[in-house]
């Protein structure tokens, strides 16, 4: 894929990537479970998971962004084979040592190189920042109505960007 192709977030998000469970034993567990769907579709490696513990063990928490939130994702050369992301929706959180927050919503992200996928996690971050949506989110029921969420919020941003480009012009 040439560097300048960009995934829009509805391309890298499918619904089947998305799992609910009510716990996991650690936050090991979390992150394996998290990108099993994106190493079973063949867009990670099985190594890019074993390698995400790794660095986490090694560096900290880096994939907490915030209380209930973690981007889980390492380097392309880790493991990843095509850019896709998947979520985990945990009813009990789970706290990652180093960290004092409690992550209920584990995005994985596997990124087949450094640029493809930083629209998509604009889409990811602005919906994160709205404590409301992500509220929204945890008491979903179902992996379609994640999805349908998520969805929605990419849309309403493209919108958004569209009407800053057209004023503009």
């Amino acid at each position: 894929m040439a560097d300048s192709q960009k995934f829009a977030f509805q391309d890298m998000l499918k619904v089947e990537n998305i799992q609910i469970l009510d716990s996991v034993q650690d936050w090991r567990e979390g992150v394996r479970v998290s990108l099993d769907p994106l190493v079973k579709g063949g867009y990670a490696e099985q190594r890019y998971a074993d390698n995400v513990v790794k660095d986490i063990e090694s560096v900290g928490p880096y994939v907490v962004l915030t209380d209930d939130i973690a981007l889980i994702h390492a380097r392309p050369e880790e493991g990843a084979i095509k850019t896709q992301m998947g979520l985990l929706l945990l009813r009990k959180p789970v706290q990652f040592e180093g960290s004092d927050s409690c992550v209920t919503l584990l995005f994985a992200l596997s990124a087949e190189d450094p640029n493809s996928h930083v629209d998509a996690i604009k889409v990811l971050a602005t919906f994160c920042m709205d404590e409301s949506k992500v509220a929204r989110l945890k008491e979903s029921e179902t992996p379609e109505e994640i999805y349908h969420l998520l969805i929605a919020e990419s849309e309403a941003t493209d919108r958004a960007g569209e009407s800053v480009l057209s004023a503009s012009e």
